[in-house]
């Protein structure tokens, strides 16, 4: 007979079961968008580009994102965290590797599309590399500090996943916390809303919009925004008074990720829509955009 474990504090049966099913959605739903852009890239030659490596990058962080939601949602349906102490620090830190490695590929996209269609210059497989492994490095140096003292993991709220423990609000979280953000999310979004602007300065001159270009930075704002929010408000009170499940809705909104960087950064690309296309369908999409030219 399988032991039924108790109702993590503050849940209900209903609210655990919803939650876990949200992340189990969202974990399937991305994997899948973003596991189709890694293999488009992989069977088809025409989007073996530079600058499509950055896109490629964005979707194995997405998909480490997804795997992280697959966990925890299992947990949520367990009721409990069956992996440890060990596992769920191993757990926080493939979480932050991701998330960190995501928005870091996101900026240098940006910083691409920028000297694409503004000063006209092409990005070179050697640059392209050194970015990705840079956005990846620099992901795996903040995302090591709370295995090493500086910030800790620990479980959220539901208890059946692992990540930044907000909870004490101490000078060691505090100092963790304010660097992280100012490298990892202020400076990625600031080259997204500089880099974003000047290109819709020049669409708006030429009257030729190629894409949306204000949508990057409202995903990275709208899906990650709300936990930056509660982990900032950790800094200064103590958050503890608010409802766990309350805590747990950040969380759980940022597991949209996946999913809207797919539309926005692989579907969302005319070029690569059209690899996508030709994969699924093996016809090539029309000629007219499909240039590399839009990204």
């Amino acid at each position: 007979m399988v032991t039924a474990h108790p109702l993590p504090d503050g849940f209900t049966e209903l609210e655990v079961f919803a939650i876990g099913t949200a992340l189990l959605m969202e974990a399937l739903l991305g994997f899948c968008l973003n596991g189709l852009t890694i293999i488009s890239f992989r069977k088809i030659k025409a989007l073996r580009t530079p600058s499509n490596l950055l896109v490629l990058s964005i979707a194995l962080a997405d998909c480490g994102i997804c795997i992280n939601a697959f966990i925890a949602a299992f947990s949520s349906f367990l009721r409990y965290w069956p992996y440890g102490a060990d596992g769920c620090q191993i757990h926080g830190f493939q979480g932050f590797l991701t998330a960190l490695a995501s928005i870091s590929s996101s900026a240098a996209v940006a910083w691409d599309r920028y000297h694409h269609y503004c000063t006209r210059s092409k990005l070179q497989w050697s640059t392209a590399v050194s970015m990705v492994v840079f956005a990846w490095l620099f992901a795996a140096f903040w995302a090591v500090m709370p295995l090493l003292g500086w910030g800790e993991y620990d479980y959220e709220p539901l208890r059946t996943c692992c990540t930044l423990d907000y909870s004490k609000g101490d000078r060691n979280y505090i100092t963790f916390l304010f660097a992280l953000s100012i490298f990892n999310f202020m400076i990625p979004g600031f080259i997204m809303l500089m880099a974003y602007q000047s290109i819709h300065q020049k669409f708006k001159k030429s009257g030729h919009y190629k894409f949306n270009t204000g949508l990057p930075l409202k995903t990275l704002v709208i899906c990650w925004g709300p936990y930056c929010l509660l982990c900032f408000y950790a800094a200064v009170e103590n958050v503890m008074f608010i409802s766990p499940k309350y805590r747990m809705i950040p969380a759980v909104i940022a597991k949209t990720v996946p999913t809207v960087d797919a539309f926005v950064y692989a579907l969302g690309n005319e070029n690569y829509r059209g690899g996508i296309w030709q994969f699924l369908t093996g016809q090539k999409a029309e000629k007219a955009e499909v240039d590399n030219k839009t990204r």
